[in-house]
């Protein structure tokens, strides 16, 4: 039995502009405004702060492939509806009406492409879809993308960008922790390096499973990552939270993740690292 259903793809599986429009931005840290030219030479990084602003799947597939010139593949995978699901509207209507409006249609995007002149594949969340929540079709694209790897014989990148489990489909959403994660483990049963980057943000049982399950665990600047929310933790435990808690930079001083690579360097970073996990 599956949770999700196959369509056939439309002019609507190409992502609406995930940037806000006009010529000028304002930075959501230190407040500078950045001109959209700029925006776009720093690869949406502000250029005073280096504040990471969240972009798209296909943003990080112009970064991260030669040329930008990538194949998407499970791209025709949607969210079925399998307890019947609706709080102030239907789930199967919330769907529908996201795709409508932002031109998304899950959140999570496939890919794979030449990196560095080696084949790569990238399974990339997107935060502007129902919060990049993870669901069975998420579940099904990270699963198909370590069967491509390995099929390709290639590493795999997988870019976490998540509040958690998606609460509408319930206990399937949460299977998806154990289906990711056991999947992984073929790419270490091929010796095929799995790379996880975590971006702003990186919560719930996304954490809880793949993304901290890399070879290598890497980080942009000032994510936040965690389980549970720092507020949730401080009301449970009523004690005041270390300063940039749940933020990448804490997280790298006590261990949990191995570097933090600023976007403009991520393409050589991945490359550099694949080349090492595959020797």
């Amino acid at each position: 039995m599956v949770w999700f259903k196959r369509v056939k793809p439309s002019i609507r599986t190409t992502d609406k502009l995930d940037m806000p429009e006009g010529l000028w931005w304002k930075c959501e840290d230190c407040g500078a405004m950045i001109h959209k030219k700029q925006l776009e030479d720093h690869v949406y990084t502000c250029s005073e702060c280096g504040y990471h602003f969240r972009i798209s799947p296909y943003r990080y597939f112009s970064i991260l492939f030669d040329n930008e010139n990538y194949q998407e593949f499970g791209d025709s995978l949607r969210s079925a509806d399998p307890l019947g699901f609706a709080d102030t509207k239907k789930y199967t209507d919330r769907v529908h009406d996201i795709i409508e409006k932002t031109g998304k249609t899950e959140a999570c995007r496939n890919a794979w492409g030449d990196s560095g002149g080696k084949p790569l594949v990238v399974s990339a969340m997107d935060f502007g879809f129902i919060g990049g929540s993870m669901g069975s079709v998420v579940g099904e694209k990270i699963a198909r993308a370590v069967d491509r790897a390995i099929e390709l014989q290639a590493p795999l990148l997988v870019i976490s960008q998540s509040g958690g489990a998606r609460m509408m489909e319930g206990a399937f959403s949460l299977m998806q922790m154990a289906k990711t994660a056991a999947r992984l483990t073929l790419l270490g049963e091929k010796k095929l390096p799995y790379i996880s980057l975590m971006t702003d943000p990186t919560m719930g049982g996304i954490t809880a499973s793949f993304a901290m399950l890399g070879d290598i665990n890497l980080s942009e600047p000032k994510a936040l990552i965690g389980f549970a929310g720092p507020r949730v933790i401080r009301d449970t435990i009523k004690r005041d939270l270390p300063e940039g808690f749940q933020r990448a930079e804490f997280l790298l001083e006590h261990g949990f993740i191995d570097a933090i690579v600023h976007r403009k360097e991520l393409k050589n970073h991945i490359v550099r690292l694949s080349g090492m996990l595959s020797g």
